[in-house]
């Protein structure tokens, strides 16, 4: 039978070691990997694979050997608890070695757990388990993660319930990042709190965001929008010592001003700008850039990006002028530029 998306979410969560088993398909690999870890995790436990409590197998190796699934289904092992016989990247070569382990399925046997790639409603593994009386069919598709889902995913790394604000930021950084990089983002924040049990904030999830470039590098771009001219010299000879190019340098600097532009051009006001931009800015750094959107208006961030446009032309062309010393330039001209 067909799970939608609630119901999955909660079977994923506690699965019924009495059912015969779940399809996970879809197109984003990423996205079926971490469903059918978790539902492998919570059905045999943690230590089920170090007791021999799961059988993998691959598509490939199953088409070798058609009675392997049914061979790891029926096995018995020296320790007791829920078993588990897990196909990867199957496809319909193989349907009728699934299609025969369901319906030679019983209960005390392994849970089949399938995984596969985009599958159309005519394959045949799909419409074996949609149309099962006692297994499951879960189409994984690229839609955001809920509210729900990012809940169980806080409270399995052991975070502390978030405020209103930090679960914003949770929500609009989900969306972003692949599952896998979320999840790796969510266990950076549990070692980052560790000991901490007041409630998830907005810059806690800033400090462990991932970020784009290093510190050293938003630096510069704080103080160039800021319009603190003076300091720009002395940043600017330790990017070079770091070997930054100056290439990089510049479109680092005109990927955050068009970020306050399009703070700026938003028809609600930059405060409701700053919120809607991608990638999504959090916390601290997200009330910095609204303040130097507002310090420079739409009109002079429009200036801004121009000078920005014709030195990156410049970079590129086949002038001989020194790069790094052009940027610098660049950068103390719009720097001045933000004091008007």
């Amino acid at each position: 039978m067909k799970l939608n998306t609630r119901d999955a979410v909660a079977y994923f969560n506690k699965p019924d070691p009495n059912k015969t088993g779940v399809l996970i398909y879809g197109a984003d690999a990423m996205r079926v990997a971490t469903r059918r870890q978790d539902v492998i995790s919570a059905l045999i436990g943690p230590n089920g694979e170090e007791e021999m409590r799961l059988a993998r197998m691959t598509a490939a190796e199953l088409r070798k050997d058609s009675a392997m699934l049914n061979d790891a289904i029926k096995a018995q092992g020296f320790f007791p608890g829920p078993r588990a016989a897990f196909v990867e990247d199957a496809n319909d070569n193989v349907a009728a070695t699934i299609i025969a382990a369901l319906d030679d399925w019983q209960i005390g046997d392994a849970q089949i757990i399938v995984t596969a790639g985009q599958l159309k409603a005519t394959s045949k593994i799909r419409k074996a388990f949609e149309t099962h009386p006692n297994a499951y069919a879960v189409g994984i598709y690229d839609d955001p993660p809920s509210r729900e889902e990012i809940e169980t995913t806080l409270t399995k790394a052991g975070i502390s319930p978030p405020d209103r604000d930090a679960m914003a930021d949770l929500t609009m950084l989900a969306r972003e990042l692949d599952p896998g990089d979320f999840r790796q983002t969510v266990e950076k924040i549990a070692l980052y709190k560790i000991g901490d049990a007041s409630p998830l904030t907005s810059a806690d999830i800033d400090a462990c965001a991932p970020t784009s470039t290093e510190a050293e590098l938003d630096d510069v771009l704080n103080i160039v929008a800021e319009g603190r001219a003076q300091e720009i010299g002395p940043m600017m000879r330790r990017l070079e010592s770091q070997g930054l190019n100056p290439v990089t340098l510049c479109i680092s600097a005109m990927r955050h001003f068009r970020t306050l532009h399009a703070a700026c051009s938003d028809p609600s006001g930059p405060a409701a700008g700053i919120g809607r931009v991608r990638p999504p800015v959090f916390g601290p750094r997200r009330d910095r850039m609204l303040r130097q959107a507002q310090g420079w208006g739409m009109h002079r961030l429009e200036q801004a990006l121009a000078l920005l446009t014709d030195t990156d032309l410049q970079l590129r062309s086949s002038a001989k002028a020194p790069q790094m010393a052009l940027v610098e330039r660049m950068l103390i001209r719009l720097a001045m530029m933000g004091r008007r």
